[in-house]
């Protein structure tokens, strides 16, 4: 059972992997080419929070929770099945602490940057705007 639980939380990392990098790239490619997706206030939030985890624990020199739980419950040795093994291989990298660290912070330092260059909607969604904006107008004088 343990074996299993550690392949659904690399299932579950790589997720989040691809959701994080997904959006470094659509969030500006989206925004050029006029997508309302990348202007969701929820999503934008979430993936700041997601890339706010990650740089936090580069930041106090700690591996991603998920890594550990996975190692914990795999063992992450040579028994591991070969597609996890292969997985693992392209998801950690054998590279000093310090690189990831920076790597890290240097990507949260450029998602907060995407939240002035592609600014997310208001907490209200844009459809209740534009309601709002035709209630106003119908109203006023013209």
């Amino acid at each position: 059972m343990r074996p299993l639980l550690g392949q659904l939380i690399l299932a579950l990392h790589l997720g989040v992997i691809a959701f994080n990098v997904a959006g470094l790239v659509v969030i500006p490619l989206g925004a050029a080419l006029g997508w309302r997706l990348v202007r969701i206030r929820s999503l934008r939030l979430l993936h700041l929070g997601a890339l706010a985890v990650v740089a936090l624990q580069a930041a106090l020199g700690r591996a991603c929770f998920l890594t550990i739980w996975q190692s914990d419950l795999t063992g992450g040795g040579r028994e591991d099945p070969l597609i996890m093994r292969w997985v693992n291989s392209v998801v950690f990298w054998p590279l000093p602490i310090w690189v990831f660290t920076a790597l890290y912070l240097t990507v949260f330092a450029y998602v907060l940057a995407l939240w002035w260059w592609v600014r997310p909607n208001s907490r209200m969604s844009s459809r209740t705007a534009e309601r709002r904006s035709e209630t106003h107008t119908r109203g006023a004088p013209r």
